[in-house]
């Protein structure tokens, strides 16, 4: 089994809005500076690779095609609102072999030999590490809005089955994850119930959805999301309206931290929908890293915790502790 000192650990929150915000947050500066400081660690970790654990805005996963779990070969992040756009080097040797360990192990995961990812993944990598390309990287895409949802318990045993691929390679990994905490973006990617037609058929299919061009869709994400930023100064909406909890998002950290996510398992999506909206739903990928960094060899967490409504978001950073 890996030990310590070849496994880092981090998640953080991300938000298209962080990087449109109208009113820096008092809390900003040191954000920005817990970022610095991970870069540092990671910098002298040095990993032969990352595995990221994140998910899709509609940006590359549509309803014609929604896998619940894929594994990326090759990767490309897109120009969305939030997001840095470019290649992202994969290690395609190591990303085979992991989706192949994971079919073994009973996980029927998608396989992608061009992964397009949005600022999902790529917010956290230039905020944390300066860029997107940095460092090789594994992307794991977990389905974190689409129904049926995927269920916490099934995030976990993937994040475990992971770790035991990690533990076995030999290589010094950073295990990471992105989403979340609470917030409630669905005014800009709406529950297929809930969808216009336009929108709608982005969500369906992308272009071939037939109702809007790919330009046209982030287009629309970028002015929707300033105008969001307005409305937050303005006070138009609400700590409410975007569902932020510090209650929920403090009780999903404490499992984190303490690596015990069993008793999470058995969550009611709805349930946390209605309390922490559906962007909290990206716990998945946060249980599915700190399951993988635990089954690989590795230690203890901490985590930081602000509710930033200027960012639309309840934000923490957890990491593993300095060895």
């Amino acid at each position: 089994m890996a030990n310590n000192r070849q496994l880092m650990f981090g998640c953080v929150s991300h938000s298209p809005i962080i990087v449109v915000r109208k009113h820096m947050p008092q809390v900003e500066p040191r954000l920005i500076a817990d970022c610095a400081a991970f870069r540092a660690r990671v910098e002298a970790f040095n990993p032969d690779h990352i595995v990221m654990f994140s998910n899709d805005h509609f940006a590359s996963f549509h309803y014609s095609n929604m896998p619940a779990f894929c594994v990326g070969t090759h990767c490309e992040a897109v120009d969305d609102v939030g997001g840095t756009p470019g290649k992202i080097p994969v290690p395609e040797k190591d990303a085979m072999a992991l989706a192949e360990y994971l079919r073994k192990e009973h996980f029927d995961t998608a396989i992608s030999y061009l992964m397009r990812v949005d600022h999902g993944f790529s917010q956290p990598l230039k905020r944390l590490l300066g860029g997107i390309d940095r460092w090789p990287l594994i992307p794991v895409f977990i389905s974190a809005f689409t129904r049926p949802f995927v269920s916490f318990s099934r995030a976990r045993l993937l994040g475990e089955a992971v770790g035991r691929f990690i533990a076995t390679s030999g290589k010094r990994v950073l295990i990471m994850g992105s989403g979340g905490l609470s917030h409630h973006p669905e005014h800009y990617y709406p529950m297929r119930e809930n969808a216009s037609p336009a929108v709608y058929g982005w969500q369906l299919d992308g272009e071939a959805g037939g109702t809007m061009t790919k330009e046209q869709w982030f287009t629309r994400l970028l002015t929707m999301h300033l105008e969001g930023a307005d409305a937050i100064v303005a006070g138009t909406r609400t700590v409410a309206d975007m569902r932020l909890n510090a209650d929920f998002d403090q009780q999903v950290l404490d499992y984190i931290t303490s690596g015990e996510l069993v008793p999470m398992d058995d969550w009611n999506h709805l349930e946390i929908v209605a309390k922490a909206g559906v962007g909290a739903l990206e716990i998945l990928n946060w249980i599915a890293a700190r399951a993988a960094y635990r089954a690989a060899g590795g230690g203890a967490v901490t985590a930081s915790y602000d509710l930033v409504p200027d960012y639309a978001v309840g934000y923490a950073l957890a990491q593993s502790v300095a060895q």
